[in-house]
C-alpha cells in the first residue's frame, strides 16, 4: 500500500488523468452500446417457468408482452357513439405503431367482455412482439402519446402494463443530486474546509460514475436488472464517500502532527487505506454470495453490485492521494493552518463528549446494552409478518398511469388485500394479474376433462371467472385463463395457486394424462419466493461464514468474529421490520410518495442481507480495529475499549450521516423497489452506527473483559496473520523530531531535548520555570486515557 499511495502521489497528474480516461472510455462505450436490462424472474425446473415454456412454444402470438389501455367516460357510457369512434380510430393508430403486434378491442367479435357492467369502463389489450426486458421505450411511449391523445373532459384514459412502466418517470438524477448536497454539507461541516469536504464527493463520483457505465455495458453479457445500476450507484455514493472520508480523516490528522502533504497522504493510505480495502473486501464477499444461489436474475445484481464497490475502493486508494497531493496544506482550514503556524504541530486527541461517551458506556454497560438489545428487539417484532409476493402496479403512486389503470380495471378503489371494487364498475382486481393453465392433450378423454374445468375453476373458491379452452395449431397443448377475485398482490391469489396446485387440479388430471401447470404474474413470484426462501439458510451461513473468518484472520480473536455476527443478524434484522412496517402494513408509504401497501419482492431479501451484512461489517472493521491495536500495546481491556470507541466515535457518526443521507435520498427516486432499498440501508445504518457500535459492542466487550481476545493456541499458531491497520506512523518523517503531547514551538522541543524525565511525575527534570509550567499544564489536559471508567 505505501508504495502504491507514494506513486499516486509522486505521479498525481498521471493518477488523475488515468481515471479521468477509464470515466470518459467507459462511459462513450455505455452511451453508443445503449443499456440491455432484463427482469426476468422466471426460475427454470419450477412450475410457473415450465407453464411459461409451454406457452412461448406453443403459442408465439402469447409470447410479448400484454398491456392494457383502460378509458373511463362520464357522464355517458363507453357506449356512445363519439367515445366509440374516438377510442375505435385510438385503437387502430396504436394497432399500426412499431412493435405492436395486435390490438384486441371491446368493440368487435368477442370483445363485449371488455366492458364493464355499469357501461362506463372499458379496456383494449395490446400485444407486443417483444417481452417486456426486450421491448424499446421509445415503442412503449408512442402506445401511451397515441392512448393519452383521445383523452377529453368526459373521457379519461390510462394504460397499465410491465411495457407501460418503462415510459414512467422515475425521480431522474434528483436522489442523487440530493445525497451529494448532504453529504457535502455534513463534510464542510466535519472539516471546515472546502477542499478536504469536495475530495471524497469527486473520489465516488469518478468512481461510482464510471462503474454506472460499466454496468449498462454489464447487461450486454449477462441478465441484469433494470434497477442494478441504480442499486449500484446507492451502495457507491454510501461507501465511496465514507471510505474516502476516513483516509481524508487520517491525512489531516498527519498534517496537524506536522508531517508534509506527501508523506502524510502515504501514511493515509498505509493505515486506513487497507482497512478500506479489507471492509470494501467484506462487503464484495457479502454480495458475490449471491452467487451461490445460482439464480441469473441475482447473479448479474451481484457483480453489478461488486463492481461499483470494487472500484470505489480503488479510487480511495488511488485517486484520492493524488488529489490529496494537489489540495496540499488547504485540506486543513484556515483556523487549522494559522494554529499550526502559530503553535507547531499538536496531536488529537479526543476529549469532550466523545471522551465522556466513552467512559459513560464503561461506567454502565448493562444498563446500556439492555436498552439497545430492547430497542433492537422491538423493531425487529414486524419482520415475523413478513409476505413475500408481487408489489404489482397497484402499490405505485396515485399519480401513476398504471396505477390509475389498475385500479379502474379493479373497480376504481380497490385494496390491496380485498380486492373488492368500490368505485362502481370495473372488472375486479383480479383481472390485473390473471392465472393461465397450460397442458399438453393426447387423446379424447383429455380434451373431455378440459372442457368439463371450466365449470370446476368457476365454482372454486377464489375464482371469479375462467375463460374457455384454447387449443394450438396441432391441437396438442391447451390453455385457459383464471381470473382470481383478489388482486395478484394478495394473499388470498396465493393461497388459490395452492389449492388449483394441491387439490383441484389433481382431481381434473385423475384419469387423464394432463399435466396442468400454473402459471402467470402471482404464481411465478411465489415459485420464486419459494426458491430463494429455501436457500437463504445456505446463503446466510455462506456470507456469516465467510465475515468471520476475515475477522478471525485480523483480530486473532473467536468472540470478536461471534460478536460481529450477532450484531449483524441483529441490524438486518432491525431494518427488514423497518421496511415491513413501511411498505407491507403501509405506515407512512403513501405520504412518502411509495404507493400503496403491499408484500415484498421475494428477491429483496437476499439482496438486502448481502449488502446489509457487508455495510455492517465496516464499522465493525474501524472500530475494533482501533480497539485491537490499543489492545496490543496495553493488554487493557477497558482501556481499549475506551479509547477505540472515543477515537473512532466521531468519524464513524459522521460517515454514518453521510450514508444515511446519501440512502435516504433514493426514496426520490420514484422507484418502489429502490426506496425500499434506499431506507432498509438507511435504517440498517443508522442502528449500526447509532445502538450497535455506540452502544451494545462497547458494552458488550466491557462485560466480557479480556474474554474478547482470547483464541486458543493452537489455532494461533495456523492462522496467518493479517493486519488491518498498523500503527499510526507518529512523527513527522525522516529528519524530523517525533511531536510530544503538549508541543507549542521549536524552543520548547529544544528545550526537551535530552532532558532527564522525572519517573514520579513522568514529566521532564530541571526546566527552564516558564518552560516547565507550560509543560505542566499541557501534560495535565486530559483526555481518554486518563479518564477512569
Amino acid at each position: 500500500m505505501a508504495a502504491l499511495a507514494r506513486w499516486c502521489v509522486q505521479h498525481r497528474l498521471v493518477a488523475l488523468l488515468l481515471w479521468l480516461l477509464a470515466f470518459g472510455g467507459v462511459s462513450a462505450a455505455a452511451l453508443v452500446a445503449g443499456s440491455a436490462y432484463s427482469n426476468d424472474y422466471q426460475v427454470p425446473g419450477t412450475e410457473s417457468g415450465r407453464a411459461t415454456e409451454l406457452l412461448q412454444d406453443n403459442f408465439p402470438g402469447l409470447g410479448g408482452d400484454s398491456d392494457t389501455v383502460v378509458w373511463h367516460s362520464t357522464p355517458g357510457t363507453v357506449r356512445a357513439a363519439d367515445v366509440e369512434q374516438t377510442m375505435t380510430r385510438t385503437l387502430d393508430r396504436i394497432a399500426a405503431l412499431p412493435g405492436v403486434a395486435a390490438v384486441a378491442g371491446p368493440y368487435e367479435g368477442r370483445g363485449s367482455g371488455q366492458i364493464s357492467e355499469d357501461g362506463r369502463t372499458a379496456y383494449a389489450t395490446v400485444t407486443f412482439h417483444d417481452p417486456a426486458e426486450n421491448i424499446d421505450r421509445s415503442e412503449a411511449a408512442a402506445v401511451v402519446a397515441a392512448a393519452k391523445a383521445a383523452e377529453t373532459d368526459g373521457l379519461q384514459v390510462e394504460l397499465g402494463g410491465q411495457a407501460i412502466a418503462l415510459t414512467e418517470s422515475s425521480g431522474g438524477h434528483l436522489a442523487e443530486i440530493v445525497g451529494v448536497a448532504v453529504a457535502a454539507v455534513v463534510l464542510f461541516l466535519a472539516f471546515g474546509s472546502l477542499a478536504a469536504s469536495a475530495l471524497p464527493i469527486a473520489t465516488a463520483l469518478v468512481s461510482v460514475g464510471t462503474a454506472y457505465a460499466g454496468i449498462v455495458l454489464l447487461g450486454h453479457v449477462m441478465t441484469v436488472a433494470d434497477f442494478a445500476p441504480m442499486l449500484g450507484m446507492l451502495i457507491g455514493l454510501g461507501v465511496g464517500i465514507d471510505y474516502a472520508l476516513f483516509i481524508v480523516t487520517r491525512h489531516r490528522r498527519g498534517l496537524k502532527r506536522g508531517l508534509p502533504v506527501a508523506e502524510a497522504a502515504r501514511n493515509a493510505v498505509t493505515t486506513t487505506g487497507r482497512a478500506v480495502v479489507f471492509a470494501g473486501a467484506t462487503v464484495c464477499i457479502a454480495l458475490l454470495g449471491m452467487l451461490i444461489l445460482r439464480l441469473g436474475f441475482l447473479n448479474g445484481v451481484a457483480i453489478a453490485a461488486s463492481l461499483t464497490v470494487i472500484l470505489t475502493v480503488a479510487a480511495s486508494v488511488t485517486l484520492l492521494p493524488a488529489l490529496l497531493s494537489f489540495v496540499g496544506m488547504r485540506a486543513l482550514s484556515r483556523r487549522e493552518r494559522r494554529r499550526l503556524h502559530e503553535h507547531g504541530p499538536e496531536p488529537e486527541v479526543p476529549t469532550g463528549l466523545a471522551a465522556r461517551w466513552s467512559a459513560f458506556v464503561e461506567r454502565h454497560p448493562k444498563l446500556l446494552g439492555g436498552g439497545a438489545l430492547a430497542v433492537m428487539a422491538l423493531l425487529a417484532v414486524p419482520m415475523f409478518s413478513l409476505h413475500l409476493g408481487t408489489s404489482d402496479q397497484g402499490n405505485n403512486p396515485e399519480s401513476a398511469t398504471t396505477r390509475q389503470a389498475y385500479d379502474l380495471i379493479a373497480g376504481g378503489t380497490s385494496g390491496p388485500e380485498n380486492g373488492s371494487g368500490s368505485g362502481g364498475g370495473g372488472f375486479g382486481p383480479g383481472l390485473n394479474g390473471p392465472l393461465t393453465l397450460v397442458t399438453a392433450v393426447s387423446g379424447a378423454q383429455d380434451r373431455l376433462a378440459l372442457d368439463n374445468l371450466g365449470a370446476t375453476l368457476r365454482a372454486t373458491e377464489g375464482v371469479r371467472t375462467a375463460t374457455p379452452v384454447t387449443y394450438d395449431s396441432d391441437g396438442d397443448t391447451a390453455y385457459l385463463v383464471v381470473v382470481p377475485e383478489s388482486s395478484p398482490q394478495s394473499q388470498r391469489t396465493s393461497e388459490l395457486v395452492d389449492r388449483l396446485r394441491t387439490e383441484v387440479l389433481p382431481r381434473a388430471e385423475t384419469g387423464t394424462t394432463l399435466d396442468l401447470k400454473v402459471g402467470g404474474i402471482t404464481a411465478g413470484y411465489d415459485d420464486f419466493a419459494d426458491v430463494i426462501v429455501g436457500k437463504l439458510p445456505l446463503f446466510v451461513g455462506v456470507v456469516i461464514g465467510l465475515g468471520c473468518l476475515l475477522l478471525l484472520f485480523a483480530f486473532r480473536s473467536v468472540g470478536i468474529p461471534l460478536k460481529a455476527a450477532a450484531m449483524n443478524v441483529a441490524a438486518v434484522s432491525a431494518a427488514f421490520g423497518v421496511v415491513v412496517a413501511i411498505f407491507q402494513w403501509g405506515w407512512g408509504s403513501e405520504l412518502l410518495g411509495l404507493g400503496r401497501a403491499g408484500p415484498i419482492e421475494p428477491f429483496l431479501p437476499v439482496i438486502m442481507v448481502s449488502v446489509l451484512f457487508g455495510l455492517s461489517m465496516d464499522y465493525q472493521v474501524f472500530l475494533v480495529g482501533r480497539m485491537y491495536e490499543e489492545w496490543l500495546e496495553t493488554g487493557d481491556n477497558r482501556r481499549a475499549v475506551r479509547v477505540g470507541l472515543a477515537e473512532t466515535g466521531r468519524v464513524i457518526n459522521s460517515a454514518a450521516v453521510i450514508m444515511i443521507s446519501v440512502f435516504l435520498a433514493f426514496v426520490l427516486s420514484g422507484d418502489r423497489v429502490i426506496a425500499m432499498f434506499g431506507i432498509a440501508l438507511a435504517a440498517a445504518v443508522a442502528l449500526d452506527a447509532f445502538v450497535l457500535r455506540t452502544l451494545l459492542v462497547p458494552a458488550l466487550m466491557h462485560l466480557l473483559g479480556g474474554a474478547n481476545w482470547w483464541l486458543p493456541g493452537w489455532l494461533d499458531r495456523l492462522l496467518p496473520h493479517l493486519s488491518i491497520e498498523p500503527p499510526e506512523i507518529r512523527t513527522a518523517g525522516p529528519g524530523h523530531r517525533a511531536t510530544i503531547p503538549g508541543a507549542r514551538d521549536d524552543a520548547l522541543m529544544d528545550a526537551l531535548v535530552d532532558v532527564p524525565m522525572d519517573p514520579s511525575t513522568d514529566l521532564p527534570m530541571d526546566l527552564p520555570m516558564d518552560l516547565s509550567m507550560d509543560v505542566l499544564v499541557k501534560e495535565r489536559q486530559q483526555d481518554v486515557r486518563d479518564i477512569p471508567g
